[in-house]
């Protein structure tokens, strides 16, 4: 079993910018093996693909977020982050880390991120 905790969303401005993290605690290690991403579900739509990172350290982006968030893990930490810089009103959603082990998948709780205009 692995249980995903996201933390550091919050309110900001526009152009502002937040950190996301993700950790899976009493497993140590157990993301370094895990294909890693954040999702994020918009009030009214259907959760969607953010960010992920592979095992071999590829990694994919939403259109909307190139060149604006960044995924990386650090696995001596067991966490995933995600830095999102130039934040606008779209990027407004509730956010999840995910994480494929071994084919068996888990998410975390969410995390709200609001950016007001």
């Amino acid at each position: 079993q692995v249980n995903l905790v996201e933390s550091g969303g919050g309110s900001v401005q526009a152009g502002e910018s937040l950190r996301l993290s993700c950790v899976s605690p009493g497993n140590p290690g157990n993301l370094g093996d895990a294909l890693m991403a954040w999702y994020r579900q918009i009030f009214g739509q259907t959760r969607a693909l953010v960010a992920e990172i592979t095992l071999d350290g590829k990694i994919t982006y939403a259109d909307s977020v190139k060149g604006r968030f960044t995924i990386f893990r650090d696995n001596a930490l067991n966490t995933v982050y995600l830095q999102m810089n130039s934040l606008n009103s779209e990027d407004t959603a509730a956010y999840y880390c995910y994480a494929n082990v071994l084919g068996v998948r888990y998410w975390g709780q969410g995390t709200q991120v609001t950016v007001s205009s």
